[in-house]
């Protein structure tokens, strides 16, 4: 019996992990991590300092070595080539760097790098990719200027442009609201939501968690490992994000959306 391409089950999981340890330099930084990231959904990974955050996204993203078994739709991640890697997956890290005299365009089209043939020009379809995201960023009016003559906040929406010119099914992101003011703050929060109507999977760690909140699933973590991993509005996901952050937070509903206040 022969299967059509419509019967083939696609895989609900964006990325799987399985028993991912990781260390930086004599230090083991995160233990026996297993994990499954659905796909066309937006994760938020949260937790207080030095719990492992940051570190478990090098590895989502094939940046750090580890020990364990992490999946990329369904593929082993150590078995996809670089290209093939940035191709489906988009990585925006912090304190990321790029030439101060290249132009927002050109820091948007290095994002299309995996796309093209060595040496080749940008085609229709890079330069199309290209001006989607710096309008997503609100970045095309300045697509001209140097990257060294913006502010923080500009820098990192050009960044982010980046990222999203990829175009990538799975995108990582480590404090994409560094630097932004409140406004820009609410509009990458639409982006975010915008990707995953689209299909996309967004995977963040974010020290805000009122926006953290916002998504649709959270991974709570401590001390190298994962505490909780449960949708934002689950009473469960609240408990555990207060219990990590030792009671001095309270997650409210305000206006039919989940925040997180001191507790006083």
């Amino acid at each position: 019996m022969t299967t059509s391409i419509s019967q083939i089950a696609i895989d609900p999981i964006a990325i799987r992990t399985r028993s991912i340890s990781a260390r930086l330099g004599n230090s083991e930084v995160l233990h026996d991590i297993s994990l499954a990231l659905p796909r066309a959904r937006w994760t938020s990974i949260v937790g207080p300092n030095g719990a492992g955050k940051s570190t478990l996204l090098k590895v989502l993203a094939g940046l750090l070595a580890y020990s364990g078994e992490v999946t990329l739709l369904g593929q082993p991640l150590a078995t996809l080539s670089g290209r093939e890697r940035a191709c489906q997956l988009s990585w925006l890290g912090q304190n990321e760097s790029s030439a101060d005299d290249l132009t927002v365009y050109d820091v948007a089209m290095l994002g299309r790098l995996p796309h093209q043939a060595w040496l080749a020009p940008p085609s229709a379809a890079d330069h199309a990719a290209v001006e989607r995201a710096l309008h997503a960023t609100q970045a095309w009016d300045w697509r001209s200027r140097p990257l060294g003559q913006l502010s923080g906040g500009e820098r990192q929406r050009a960044l982010l442009a980046r990222a999203l010119a990829v175009e990538a099914q799975v995108l990582l992101m480590d404090e994409p609201l560094a630097n932004l003011d409140p406004p820009h703050q609410a509009d990458w929060l639409l982006t975010a939501r915008d990707l995953v109507k689209a299909g996309k999977t967004v995977i963040s760690v974010l020290h805000e968690i009122s926006f953290a909140l916002q998504a649709d699933d959270l991974v709570v973590m401590d001390k190298g490992r994962v505490t909780h991993q449960g949708a934002c509005a689950d009473a469960a996901t609240h408990r555990a994000l207060e219990e990590v952050f030792d009671q001095r937070i309270a997650v409210h509903e305000l206006a039919g959306q989940w925040i997180a206040l001191p507790r006083i």
